[in-house]
């Protein structure tokens, strides 16, 4: 049977913060725990499968294979290694555990790769940033302006480096690949490898007279800002993925991206939980005996509501659909009212003596004067 992908399975976004994530494990592990769904055989095999997206995504470096090779990446038997294999290959055979591969070839060519690549095309540095948003803002989304330092091509000469803001000549040595065939001595023999361009020092181009705003770097740092809109129902603690909006590539190499870590503030009256929303509502005990109609504050305005008669304290009224859209667009949740009734303190004579009748209790003795 074909796995799902690790996010769906959690009901996450890929750009999911850790502790988006591990609120969602904790929530799937517990509806389907083998000792809540005994004889549930597909509870089983979910909350095997809860059990295994959660292990990858907890991981940075197995969420970073995952990311980028799907299932293979971290499958124990797939191309990637994946999860639990030891070396270069996995499994046993003719593997090569415990060797550096790169100093080999560094102490016996020189190296390759590295260097002879500076010319290769880079994808720029993320930002990372955050943003604090009233309760509000979260649950029905909102756009903020954001400040941030950013590398950024140069203005001056366009991401050339040069004085005159055009292309530097290639390289005339290398023909603009940044590197060169060396033979060399080594005890295997004489070996042709690839090495870096003396000339060029591997970046295929010759800037002779360097861009005087970026040193020929082709790169500046600026303050931008930028608009950024949050979706609705997104949480504290989330983070926002602006893609292409972080530092420059350099050789043109595509931006990084914008990582915003979100923060709510609390709200006064509500608290979320996940996408419901609840609040106590505080009632009079007369309005708990005889029932009442009240007028209940939700995100989206007062709404009215009849409690019965003999309503007791702790009771919780639902409103569906008063809650937070999911930030995934998968429903809204509900609001949950929590009803508290308020017992007087300062009760007037005549009024004690109204509830001592009620209650079948003698009057109150007058004291003699």
């Amino acid at each position: 049977m074909q796995k799902r992908d690790y996010y769906d399975v959690l009901g996450v976004g890929k750009s999911a913060g850790d502790d988006e994530i591990k609120k969602a494990y904790r929530k799937l592990a517990k509806q389907y725990h083998p000792d809540l769904n005994q004889g549930d055989d597909e509870a089983e095999v979910k909350f095997k499968e809860v059990n295994e997206a959660y292990n990858v995504l907890s991981d940075g470096d197995l969420r970073a294979r995952y990311d980028q090779m799907g299932h293979a990446g971290v499958d124990p038997n797939g191309a990637g290694g994946g999860q639990y294999s030891g070396g270069f290959g996995g499994g046993g055979g003719f593997g090569f555990d415990g060797f550096d591969l790169g100093s080999i070839f560094d102490s016996f060519f020189g190296g390759f790769g590295g260097n002879q690549r500076a010319n290769a095309a880079t994808r720029g540095e993320n930002i990372r940033t955050a943003v604090t948003l009233d309760f509000e803002e979260a649950a029905f989304g909102c756009e903020k302006k954001i400040a941030v330092n950013r590398i950024e091509e140069c203005h001056t000469c366009h991401g050339n480096g040069t004085k005159d803001g055009k292309p530097a000549p290639v390289c005339t040595q290398c023909g603009g690949s940044g590197t060169v065939r060396v033979q060399q001595r080594t005890p295997l023999g004489m070996m042709a490898t690839t090495g870096v361009c003396p000339t060029c020092h591997g970046k295929g181009r010759v800037i002779k007279e360097p861009c005087e705003s970026c040193r020929g770097s082709g790169l500046e740092k600026n303050r931008v800002e930028l608009t950024v809109k949050f979706p609705a129902g997104i949480d504290n603690g989330q983070t926002l993925n602006q893609r292409r909006q972080g530092h420059a590539g350099q050789n043109g190499g595509p931006h990084g991206d914008l990582l915003i870590s979100v923060n709510v503030r609390p709200h006064k009256l509500f608290e979320r939980d996940g996408n419901d929303v609840h609040m106590t509502q505080d009632i009079s005990f007369v309005q708990a005996a005889l029932g009442s109609a009240l007028e209940i504050p939700t995100l989206e305005g007062k709404v009215k509501h009849t409690i019965a008669a003999g309503t007791q304290n702790g009771k919780v009224v639902i409103l569906k659909n008063k809650g937070i859209v999911d930030v995934h667009n998968k429903g809204k949740g509900s609001q949950y009212v929590h009803i508290n009734v308020v017992v007087p303190t300062d009760l007037t004579e005549a009024q004690k003596e109204l509830l001592r009748e009620f209650e079948g209790l003698p009057p109150k003795k007058k004291k003699k004067k």
